[in-house]
């Protein structure tokens, strides 16, 4: 990340890594502010055993692109909200690449889902993490099915309520 304020996006990201056994390898490098060192990072990375980087980034977010310039190995941008531009800034940044140097880019904000990409970019050549994989989307789709019985069961209003009870209680001390 470009900075440590992004770890907050990029954290869904290293907690579902970590919850497939990915092993994650976390930092705080600057496009802007260390780029001898990001440049180091992004030369070295496959002869550290690196085989997919996530790179999040806001602002300029010059971060994903410079390491993508900097290594051939698959690298994933993930936009930070900014306070000026909510985030769009970043997202034009990463996703505007010019042709030969690519940055698969997630929504703003998309930690989870960027590391759900590298997981599966992974899974291509790890068949016990396309299983885990498959396990993580049946749950979600479990989840989902759930939620819908219990709507149908209780109706709108009723669910609605049960939902605020849900968040107040979350939100207690």
């Amino acid at each position: 990340m470009g900075s440590d304020s992004d770890l907050p996006t990029l954290h869904p990201a290293i907690e579902v890594l970590e919850k497939l056994n990915v092993a994650v390898e976390v930092r705080v490098l600057s496009a802007h502010r260390t780029p001898l060192e990001m440049v180091d990072f992004a030369r070295e990375a496959h002869t550290r055993g690196l085989q997919v980087i996530v790179a999040g980034a806001g602002g300029a977010a010059h971060l994903p692109g410079m390491v993508a310039s900097l290594t051939t190995l698959p690298v994933i941008g993930v936009p930070v909200r900014s306070k000026a531009l909510s985030g769009v800034d970043s997202l034009h940044s990463i996703v505007q690449m010019p042709g030969g140097i690519p940055v698969a880019t997630v929504a703003i904000g998309g930690g989870l889902n960027a590391g759900l990409l590298a997981a599966q970019i992974l899974a291509l050549q790890d068949h016990a993490l396309m299983e885990r994989l498959g396990a993580y989307r049946r749950q979600l789709h479990d989840v989902v099915t759930a939620k819908d019985q219990r709507l149908v069961e209780l109706g709108s209003a009723a669910y609605l309520e049960a939902m605020a009870t849900m968040r107040a209680a979350d939100n207690a001390p």
